[in-house]
């Protein structure tokens, strides 16, 4: 199935469509959760490195699409989405 067919099913269930707060600080912390440069996590999101820039300084917060993708990315790491500070997040019991 292409990607872009899974991330628009995963947007339009009914748990990722609930609001998320994807915010400066979740952001940095996932991605050094991940330990990935700023153009890692871009790339693995499809977007620009400034992009990932601008979310981190508060510039702008993610949304549409790129919500969704960051909660994928984060399921992958592990780290399913918290609220909070990203030194909250707990990994997820397997």
């Amino acid at each position: 199935m292409p990607l872009h067919v899974s991330v628009y099913n995963l947007a339009m269930s009914e748990e990722i469509s609930r609001s998320r707060d994807w915010n400066a600080d979740t952001v940095r912390g996932l991605r050094s959760r991940m330990g990935l440069t700023q153009q890692q996590l871009a790339r693995r999101l499809g977007v620009r490195q400034q992009t990932v820039s601008e979310w981190e300084t508060g510039l702008y917060t993610p949304r549409g699409a790129s919500v969704t993708l960051l909660h994928m990315v984060s399921e992958e790491a592990g780290a399913a989405y918290r609220t909070g500070a990203p030194e909250d997040w707990k990994d997820e019991e397997t």
